[in-house]
């Protein structure tokens, strides 16, 4: 089968076509035909080495990349009973989903009802339960809260303004660009602020006159993260979840304490999905939201498996407006 992996960290270019085997379902796992895969800052992050010295699948090389995935069942491990041959399915965190087949733990797959295209069951995997357990689990949104989410127009920013605004709280975006600021204040932000002509910690201040956000989600890292810390208010929690400007290497406990006693969290998604009941709650309720309309998710590009290098140096260079998805059927 064809697939797309790397045999050294690096840039980009690093990406290639490569040719393996069919893997077997092990004993308890699922041999998937893909459909679509995601793309993923995480993948980014396999890409350059930055999980290499981590336990599991982060400096094993040769790598196939890919986290998520949507597609249909082909054959099953001994000891499942959950999913057969012809089931719709998705799923996520598990590696190996640039390709053509591959195989994934059956606690780990969600069935796709029939009135889900196959490509947003696979948007909504990492980024919908991403928005969802930051939303109602890291931090539940309450009504009356001021929420602040860093890259509005990013994938997860645009879900957690949707989940923010229905949840009853007043959301503050920020986006790099008009266009972008455009696209967070669609999906229901009260205020967004375009932080590459404004200081959004001076406007966020103002906004809240002075005391700040109860929460702030913060995805960019190391370019924000300090202002993010400023602008939460006393004994408010700050989120960071990602780096896409770079990781942020340590936060000062005393920084905290000035701030204003601040809680700080760097949450991964594999925590609050520990087990099959919790895999299909949270990525039930994701799915029922965009089935009643409740949740819109936004597709940016679809590229053919061999655009996984232009897909990276979109993500990379942060100029996608959305999800990012590998069509692995030729």
């Amino acid at each position: 089968m064809r697939a797309v992996g790397i045999r050294a960290f690096g840039g980009p270019e690093r990406l290639e076509m490569m040719s393996v085997d069919v893997p077997e379902p092990a004993p308890g796992e699922v041999l998937v035909k893909l459909a679509y895969a995601g793309v993923n800052f995480v993948d980014v992050y396999m890409r350059r080495g930055d999980y290499a010295r981590a336990a599991g699948p982060g400096g094993d090389l040769p790598m196939i990349l890919g986290r998520e995935a949507s597609g249909e069942v082909v054959k099953t491990g001994s000891g499942v009973s959950d999913f057969k041959a012809g089931d719709r399915v998705a799923w996520c965190i598990t590696q190996g989903t640039y390709a053509e087949y591959a195989v994934a733990p059956a606690w780990r797959l969600v069935p796709v009802p029939p009135d889900v295209p196959l490509d947003v069951a696979c948007a909504l995997q990492l980024q919908g339960t991403t928005a969802h357990y930051l939303a109602t689990a890291t931090f539940p949104i309450r009504a009356g809260d001021v929420v602040l989410v860093h890259s509005g127009a990013g994938g997860v920013g645009q879900l957690l303004i949707q989940i923010g605004k229905a949840s009853g709280a007043t959301v503050i975006a920020t986006a790099g660009t008009d266009a972008k600021a455009q696209i967070a204040r669609a999906r229901g932000a009260d205020h967004v602020i375009v932080y590459t002509r404004d200081d959004f910690a001076s406007r966020v201040r103002e906004m809240t006159g002075g005391r700040g956000c109860h929460v702030v989600y913060d995805a960019v890292g190391a370019q924000t993260i300090e202002k993010s810390i400023a602008v939460c208010r006393r004994r408010g929690l700050v989120v960071l979840y990602g780096g896409a400007s770079g990781a942020v290497t340590s936060v000062s406990p005393q920084l905290l304490a000035e701030a204003g006693s601040l809680f700080f969290t760097r949450p991964h998604l594999g925590d609050y999905m520990q087990d099959a009941v919790e895999v299909r709650q949270r990525t039930g309720d994701v799915l029922a939201a965009w089935r009643d309309g409740r949740l819109k998710v936004a597709i940016d590009r679809v590229f053919p498996l061999d655009g996984a290098r232009e897909a990276h140096r979109l993500i990379e260079g942060r100029q996608t407006t959305g999800k990012l998805l590998l069509k692995t059927i030729a």
